[in-house]
């Protein structure tokens, strides 16, 4: 089920800080009362292979992203308990300390389910009787929430695929100039490139020139 172009789904969901914090975050509440973007992104597990490669190539980044007024939340199907115990696991024993920014803990696959996003299906026998396949934990998406809570990007992949966090800073770059200066990005679009006019002349001109 899309939902770009729609108001990010407003629910409030068990969270942990990098302190050890139980929170409680609202995703669409955090965007719309700090007027602030949203990058919001899922992965499967804790104590798994890939996603701390993820976890951690977004704190890398997380100067870029403050400096583009955008807050990074990060989420799985985990407790709050698990995330803690990660989050104090070394990096060179396949944790996550380091990061500081809150992790959602969808235990009861409240949001996620709304998202559409876990790995499940449901399977019914010749007698109606249901039963479920799939792992049940998220895929590995990732939304990007602007300041009135509107989703301006979504995108899921598959379990071993880890991100381009460098294209989520595009994005955003992308949004950023579109709503200060009401053109469009053409493909390839980077910060300082040329964007268009979004009608006929604008991209004759642009294709003309590159």
């Amino acid at each position: 089920m899309a939902i770009v172009g729609k108001k990010f789904p407003s629910v409030s969901i068990d969270a942990m800080s990098d302190m050890g914090d139980d929170l409680k975050i609202n995703v669409f509440e955090e965007a719309v009362n700090k007027n602030s973007k949203v990058l919001l992104f899922w992965y499967p597990k804790d104590f798994t292979f890939v996603c701390p490669t993820e976890l951690h190539a977004f704190q890398a980044a997380l100067p870029e992203f403050e400096q583009r007024n955008t807050i990074v939340i990060g989420a799985s199907c985990d407790t709050n308990e698990v995330h803690f115990a990660w989050l104090n696991t070394p990096k060179d024993n396949g944790g996550i300390e380091g990061v500081t920014y809150p992790i959602l803990a969808d235990t009861h696959r409240q949001l996620s389910g709304i998202l559409d996003i876990l790995d499940q299906e449901v399977n019914y026998d010749e007698e109606g009787n249901e039963s479920f396949s799939g792992s049940n934990v998220s895929f590995r998406a990732t939304y990007l929430i602007d300041e009135t809570g509107k989703v301006f990007h979504e995108s899921v992949n598959d379990m071993p695929l880890g991100r381009n966090v460098k294209e989520y800073l595009r994005l955003i770059d992308a949004y950023a100039h579109v709503q200060k200066h009401g053109e469009v990005c053409p493909a390839n679009w980077e910060e300082g490139k040329e964007a268009m006019n979004a009608n006929r002349t604008g991209v004759a001109e642009y294709l003309a020139a590159n």
